[in-house]
């Protein structure tokens, strides 16, 4: 006879998920290590009751904003290589699709968390409850079933039962490296609190394998074809080369044939910035020296990408006749992107098994390529120290010389988290990456909001390391919250808030595209109805600290010098704000290597729309696809 224990649903499923771990190169971690959650009606009786009963077995974090606890969860899961994430519980309505954004940020970037959101009664005695959205052609569907399509997983928990192969099948996809994203169990209120007799077994540890899987033989014997006969070939490592911890064999591969290895902004820091074969970002926000390779190339190695519009610069970059691609990917969906030659396996074992078949004297690029390349990034390092050299220390910054300020006092411990504005593309030029790590952009899914919750996340999963939310004024006013909960628990982040009064990346590409920086500014509005009046007499520094950061202002370079090295130092969550300079054509950052589609009006009046247009169909007639 099976033996049976009766627990709620809500309770059998925290008990469950504290039994669940993760397991790769002998490595053996807690899955669901820890959720978050904030508790209303949905949700409270529920799953709040079980986490109290529970407590011992699962820690709680407690949020301020359901999108901002998916975002904290997500750093957490990206610091931890997949291999361990949180739980994020809701209540019904507003909070159930709170989640949303969150979720299709963690989907879209591979990155694996649990949603509880609560949901109406499946019993119906309640009908329609308080949140309840009626639908009068479907009596089961709930506002969580806009959750569904931002979901590799979805189920709808209406009996206990019903829980056990759905909390199976959440673990199989969160574990799964190439189907891994959210996960969402809608639980009804009504279930969550229901009594079940429970069989043992299914609160017993289990361990589930995250796989490498290997190169096809056949598909690896044309890899290593293609790349003997390439004179020209260029990898272009993605986040793939993260997620499976590659980085050492990418770094051994680059080094044995001397095939220059550019990154995409999930990819940077593949290689450390000062490896020989490290040739910068590419594409739109790219370095000079990786996008004119990417032009010459007669083989993209792809890595662990998914070649998106910014790494390919909306298809005008790979500009070659006859330039062919060879995909490594775990995912065949991204191995055979441009009609690419796939190499479907594991980056690090793809890597491995390539570097074993070239073998370490058969196969290395010229000599010449190797020193064209190396001279270009000399040249283009030096465009990088020109723009975080401040000649004159007591004057307000630009943007790339407070860049600069910070790279003067970081080290390989370090970790930096960006996610939008105009600072992804500084960043993806100039940084000089130190460590694996370091480098925690956020660009499938560019979620303003993201970078201070995912600090906090990320700081959980490496308490004793600095962790920097870098973020300008515009994304700190969409999501500072969190701050309460770094200032709660004591998780001592650092906040580089950059202020330049409105979106400065979306308002250089409206000039760009004939927009003429339309509502893109933070200020009053003039006689014409346009924002060009006076800057907003707002002080966000103030906000911060009315939170309960500390927060260190700096007026100038020298005093931003000082405050970064006080907030290095701090033990506790602290700030840094600045106002910077418009830049200049010394100090700026460069402007875009390479293209990126945006389309422009096709009519218009305006002459700065007209101008626009013709630049856009001049670039649009290099478009090319690659059969």
């Amino acid at each position: 006879m099976t033996s049976t224990t009766r627990l709620t649903v809500a309770q059998a499923l925290v008990r469950f998920l504290s039994a669940q771990y993760t397991e790769r190169d002998g490595v053996r971690r807690r899955l669901i290590e820890a959720t978050w959650g904030i508790f209303g009606h949905g949700n409270v009786a529920g799953l709040g009751q079980a986490l109290i009963e529970y407590a011992d077995d699962m820690p709680y974090h407690q949020g301020r904003n359901e999108q901002s606890m998916v975002h904290a969860a997500v750093g957490y899961a990206r610091q931890s290589n997949r291999l361990s994430a949180h739980a994020v519980t809701t209540s019904i309505g507003p909070g159930a699709t709170n989640l949303v954004t969150g979720a299709a940020l963690a989907t879209i970037n591979h990155l694996p968390v649990l949603l509880l959101p609560g949901d109406t009664f499946a019993t119906r005695t309640a009908d329609p409850v308080l949140q309840q959205l009626e639908v009068p052609y479907a009596g089961d569907v709930s506002v969580n079933d806009c959750l569904r399509p931002v979901s590799k997983y979805f189920d709808r928990i209406t009996r206990p039962e019903a829980l056990i192969p759905a909390a199976l099948n959440a673990m199989r996809v969160l574990t799964d490296p190439v189907e891994t994203g959210a996960v969402t169990l809608a639980l009804p209120q009504d279930v969550q609190a229901e009594a079940y007799d429970w069989p043992d077994e299914f609160f017993a540890e289990r361990t589930w394998s995250v796989r490498r899987p290997g190169a096809d033989p056949a598909e690896l014997a044309e890899a290593v074809r293609a790349i003997r006969a390439a004179q020209r070939p260029l990898i272009v490592a993605g986040g793939g080369v993260h997620h499976s911890r590659a980085e050492a064999a990418l770094a051994e591969l680059a080094a044995a044939t001397g095939i220059p290895v550019a990154s995409t902004q999930a990819g940077k820091g593949s290689l450390r910035h000062d490896h020989p074969q490290d040739v910068g970002g590419i594409g739109h926000t790219g370095t000079a020296t990786a996008d004119e390779l990417a032009r010459l190339a007669d083989l993209v190695i792809g890595v662990g990408t998914r070649y998106t519009d910014f790494t390919t610069a909306s298809g005008t970059l790979f500009e070659r006749p006859g330039v062919r691609f060879l995909n490594l990917n775990i995912a065949a969906y991204d191995g055979h992107k441009l009609a690419g030659q796939p190499l479907i396996a594991d980056a690090r074992s793809g890597l491995t098994a390539l570097a074993r078949e070239l073998g370490p004297h058969e196969y290395r690029v010229a000599p010449s390529y190797i020193a064209e390349y190396r001279e270009d990034k000399e040249r283009w390092e030096q465009r990088v120290d020109a723009c975080y050299e401040a000649e004159e220390p007591d004057v307000r910054p630009t943007q790339p010389q407070v860049l600069g300020a910070l790279d003067e006092i970081v080290d390989e411990s370090d970790i930096l988290i960006n996610a939008a504005g105009s600072l992804p593309g500084d960043l993806h030029k100039l940084w000089r990456t130190r460590s694996v790590d370091q480098y925690h952009l956020e660009y499938g899914y560019s979620c303003m909001g993201y970078e201070i919750p995912a600090a906090i996340g990320v700081k959980l999963a490496a308490p004793d390391r600095p962790v920097w939310a870098l973020v300008g004024d515009g994304t700190y006013l969409m999501m500072p919250t969190e701050i309460v909960t770094a200032v709660q628990e004591g998780i001592a982040i650092k906040v580089l808030l950059i202020q330049n009064h409105g979106y400065a990346s979306i308002g250089g590409l409206s000039e760009s595209v004939g927009g003429e920086r339309f509502g893109t500014a933070y200020r009053y509005q003039a006689d014409d109805g346009t924002y060009t009046g006076r800057p907003l007499p707002v002080d966000l520094a103030a906000n911060a600290a009315s939170l309960g950061m500390r927060v260190l202002r700096a007026k100038t370079v020298s005093d931003l010098r000082e405050a970064l090295a006080a907030a290095r130092d701090a033990d506790t969550p602290t700030c840094v704000y600045v106002e910077t300079e418009t830049a200049d054509t010394v100090s700026g950052a460069p402007p875009a290597q390479a293209w990126w589609d945006v389309p422009v009006a096709e009519t218009a009046t305006r002459s700065s729309a007209v101008k626009a247009r013709e630049l856009y169909e001049r670039h649009v007639s290099t478009r090319r696809r690659h059969l």
